[in-house]
């Protein structure tokens, strides 16, 4: 019988650009491990170290304690998925550890602040690598891997605001999470066949430490909720999507913001 305080047990995860305890996947590690998974974690702080909010001072080993804090096993590996190989190598890497994977949640991303006197081919290059190719060759790997009579095959993507409103000072960025976006029912429809279900996700304006007090401030304001998002309410509806109870759930986007996109 399942232990319903830990509904993914006998399970592993990997969840990619888990790599600051503050932002959204070092979060959704924690939840899955809570909840009985194995955990590969993923990160690659270069990326993290040229923007304003840095590199977490404590590294991957502060985020594997965490995890590990739950009682579930975890590893870490470090990646630059702007390598064209990298995402095999995930996958291999965590089935080479723990003897299979059943959840892929693909929340890295490149972020990218340019708009349109800005942008640059460089730079557009780069965001597709990451945030597109990448993910797209994770999922290939994993569903290539993935044993069909096996149930719990779970793949989460994530998106950002695009669909709901103009960012214009992010076009690198907000151009590959829309490719995600519109990925999701293609790979849905092509997937569950093999019981492997595809959804994605919108965390909606979320607190991960990158906000001014202005900012923080004025999404408070207009938030239905009256507060911005947290990692830890993206890592819950991650941990349903991940779990048996969302079996028939797939190929849709769904955006956890407490109202904010239905503005």
């Amino acid at each position: 019988m399942t232990d319903p305080t830990r509904p993914l047990a006998g399970r592993v995860a990997l969840v990619t650009g888990a790599s600051r305890r503050a932002a959204i996947g070092a979060a959704i590690a924690r939840r899955l491990a809570a909840d009985g998974a194995a955990v590969m974690v993923h990160s690659w702080a270069p990326h993290d170290a040229e923007q304003p909010w840095g590199a977490d001072p404590g590294g991957p080993e502060a985020i594997l304690d965490e995890v590990r804090s739950t009682g579930a096993a975890a590893a870490h590996i470090s990646a630059d998925l702007a390598v064209p190989g990298a995402p095999e190598e995930l996958v291999a890497a965590t089935r080479e550890t723990f003897g299979q994977l059943d959840i892929v949640v693909a929340n890295h991303a490149r972020s990218s602040s340019q708009g349109l006197e800005e942008l640059t081919a460089e730079e557009l290059d780069r965001c597709h690598a990451v945030n597109v190719r990448a993910t797209l060759l994770l999922v290939r790997a994993f569903a290539s891997a993935h044993r069909a009579s096996r149930p719990g095959g779970r793949v989460l993507l994530f998106t950002s605001g695009q669909y709901h409103g103009a960012m214009p000072d992010e076009l690198p960025y907000i151009a590959t999470k829309a490719a995600l976006h519109e990925l999701t029912r293609s790979l849905a429809v092509h997937l569950v066949p093999r019981g492997i279900t595809v959804n994605c996700v919108d965390p909606g304006p979320n607190d991960t430490g990158y906000a001014s007090p202005g900012m923080l401030a004025e999404v408070r304001r207009r938030s239905p909720g009256g507060r911005w998002s947290t990692p830890a309410d993206t890592a819950e509806l991650v941990a349903w999507l991940a779990g048996d109870g969302a079996a028939w759930v797939t190929g849709q986007t769904i955006a956890s913001d407490g109202g904010w996109s239905a503005l």
